[in-house]
């Protein structure tokens, strides 16, 4: 059993190895702050340049020790969102808030619905779309470690918010309140029932849906956030979702990784499950796909997290890819009103179908 010193000694070594990485040249724009900001934290945005129609916005939040530039530069999201068009948003957490740059995920006063931290980011969210014309109908969320426990925070908070969420060695929400709970939870000790899972998430908002779709991913040998916390989210949202833990479908993926799938009632997938055969504490990247980079708590399993996301959730085969700009344009531009332009060939329409289904970039 690992002791809370050991975490908090393994943490400030992470910490010490990352310096580099919280100080990568960022090359976000820093966003307003937002009308109400309780839990003091920093925006930072990229838009597509003049979008044909509303883009679709993906909120990242980075992990502990990391900043919002280093969890880009590790991941790919904005060279992603440059290619295929859609808006992202890197909400910071600063020192003045937690030495080590955690989301407080565990004080309830941050994950309470309107309080906080996740107020901070709710309102950051409304800034994106009234201020840069992002579409409120396609907001997603994603983070890693306790930036993976703040997204599931937004999820059950603010479910009206949010089309889909992916939770990445993340923890389930309202499972501590305080530093020792949050260490136990972290090892995997003292995680309640399904039933309170459960509960905790219907009440932390009066939402009766439609719930967003849940994504999990987590390393099989992870040994800063155990691996039980992966299946207590998926028990968290199995309820609302009308699934049932036995129902799931399971595929095998390359280099030995694993799906699994549960769909809700209406057939839609709406929880997945990636276990990372060999992993440790961390988000996947795939160095190969050209989209994120390998650096501390950014680990190339030949599985990127940041693309299987962005399918999934529909971004990447909606949005023709762009080509790379020498110079990218991260000014948002309002969207303008256009007529959808025709085929003008049999081969066009082909092409068009090709691309709808993901068959075709």
């Amino acid at each position: 059993m690992r002791s809370i010193s050991d975490t908090i000694e393994r943490l400030a070594r992470a910490r010490a190895q990352t310096h580099g990485a919280v100080d990568q040249p960022n090359k976000l724009t820093r966003l307003a702050d937002p009308a109400q900001n309780p839990g003091q934290l920093t925006g930072w945005y990229q838009c597509p340049d003049s979008p044909a129609s509303p883009p679709a916005l993906v909120v990242v939040l980075h992990g502990c020790t990391q900043s919002a530039a280093a969890y880009d530069h590790g991941s790919g999201w904005s060279r992603l969102a440059d290619d295929y068009g859609f808006a992202v948003l890197f909400p910071e957490q600063s020192r003045q808030n937690n030495a080590n740059l955690c989301f407080n995920w565990f004080q309830s006063n941050d994950v309470t619905r309107d309080e906080g931290e996740i107020l901070s980011i709710r309102e950051m969210i409304a800034s994106m779309i009234d201020l840069h014309g992002v579409d409120p109908r396609r907001v997603f969320v994603t983070g890693l470690s306790a930036g993976g426990a703040m997204a599931n925070a937004l999820l059950a908070s603010y479910p009206e918010v949010f089309t889909g969420g992916a939770i990445i060695a993340g923890l389930p929400f309202g499972v501590a309140s305080t530093v020792p709970e949050a260490f136990d939870r972290m090892r995997g000790h003292g995680l309640p029932s399904s039933t309170m899972l459960d509960a905790k998430l219907r009440n932390a908002s009066a939402h009766e849906g439609p719930w967003p779709t849940v994504s999990v991913w987590h390393g099989t040998t992870d040994n800063t956030v155990s691996d039980a916390n992966s299946r207590a989210i998926i028990d968290q949202w199995l309820g609302v979702h009308g699934a049932d833990v036995g129902s799931s479908e399971a595929q095998l993926l390359d280099g030995g990784h694993a799906l699994e799938t549960w769909k809700d009632a209406s057939g839609r997938d709406a929880i997945e499950h990636y276990r990372i055969v060999g992993m440790g504490h961390g988000t996947p990247v795939d160095a190969a796909s050209g989209y994120g980079r390998p650096a501390a708590h950014m680990l190339d399993a030949g599985i990127s997290s940041t693309v299987h996301i962005a399918r999934a959730w529909g971004l990447t085969p909606s949005f023709e890819r762009r080509g790379t700009a020498t110079e990218r344009d991260t000014a948002c531009v309002a969207p303008r009103q256009s007529e959808p332009s025709k085929p003008d060939s049999i081969q066009e329409v082909i092409e068009s179908a090709l691309r709808a289904s993901g068959l075709m970039r």
